[in-house]
């Protein structure tokens, strides 16, 4: 089985092995990608994340999935930046109640500079909190990932959403090669990269394989990979896609696992429609981070008790920082 050279990491991936990866046995493709997590991590530890919008709605961008574009009616509305004390407030509540991990993100399609100077000052009593800082902010250019990093920011989200082709059919905004470019500027500026995508907007297992391909044969992978299973909102042009297949969504844990053995692979939007069954086979996979709280952005995350109670049933406990 020379394909998967682990513990080695590649980023010399072809479309013909990716997809054959994805089409495997479903039990060989999940031996394989335990067999790999096990040598990259604890296999009975997850990572916890928790989120916080620090700004609400009114996102000039039109991207297909998204109910805080101003362009759809979500009954989202546009709120102002956080204050400071909200982001204390929220951050302590999910320390407490065991999140490593404090993410924040705001609805711009690129920050302004006195956006950036807020956001530097809640990045910083984050770190203050003795947590790590991730922020989702849109675009940003080479200086205002500097300016993140002498924050202290430890982790920067921007997802590719989907393959190269697949995007342009969900997003017309902002192109694929933007994207790349903000991941760019985070990993010149030394911030670790968190990039993932959506599955179950309509796209063929080739474009599963393109998103994978992207990520995986980047110079560096992404330290955090959060793969999302679509939430539909009513008001948006996706709120009819047809839903992802649970099997098929863990075989997508299981490539990026064996393709990316050592990033952080987060089960991230979608969980509140995830049976107790899909999440623990998504675990088996090589998943080792969720996001953990009420709510995530707009929509319902599970429950804090569920979600206590599952990893509880699985004795998988949350691993601690740099675990």
């Amino acid at each position: 089985m020379h394909m998967f050279k682990s513990p080695l990491v590649r980023h010399d991936w072809t479309s013909k092995e990716t997809l054959n990866l994805l089409r495997q046995p479903f039990n060989d493709l999940v031996h394989s990608a335990q067999r790999i997590h096990r040598q990259n991590f604890d296999p009975n530890k997850v990572q916890l994340s928790t989120l916080m919008n620090i700004k609400t709605g009114g996102c000039p961008e039109d991207c297909a999935y998204c109910p805080q574009s101003a362009r759809y009616q979500t009954g989202v509305r546009a709120e102002k930046l956080a204050t400071i004390e909200e982001v204390v407030s929220q951050a302590s509540l999910a320390k407490n109640k065991g999140a490593s991990r404090f993410c924040m993100g705001a609805a711009w399609r690129q920050p302004k500079q006195k956006d950036l100077d807020s956001v530097v000052s809640m990045i910083k009593v984050i770190k203050d909190m003795n947590m790590e800082s991730c922020v989702t902010l849109g675009m940003l250019s080479s200086d205002q990932a500097r300016q993140l990093k002498d924050a202290g920011l430890d982790y920067y989200n921007h997802n590719i959403d989907s393959s190269p082709e697949y995007y342009t059919k969900i997003i017309s905004t902002r192109d694929y090669n933007e994207r790349l470019a903000t991941l760019d500027n985070v990993r010149e500026a030394g911030i670790s990269v968190c990039c993932g995508g959506i599955i179950g907007m309509g796209e063929s297992s080739e474009d599963r394989a393109g998103f994978l391909l992207t990520l995986a044969n980047m110079p560096s992978h992404p330290e955090s990979v959060p793969i999302n299973m679509l939430v539909k909102v009513e008001g948006t042009p996706l709120n009819d896609a047809e839903a992802a297949d649970p099997i098929e969504f863990v075989r997508i844990i299981a490539a990026a696992r064996i393709m990316m053995p050592r990033s952080y692979i987060r089960l991230s939007a979608g969980r509140n429609d995830m049976s107790d069954e899909m999440q623990a086979l998504c675990y088996l996979a090589g998943a080792n981070s969720i996001f953990y709280g009420e709510k995530l952005l707009t929509t319902d995350n599970p429950q804090l008790n569920q979600d206590r109670q599952l990893l509880e049933r699985l004795g998988i406990k949350p691993s601690k920082l740099n675990q």
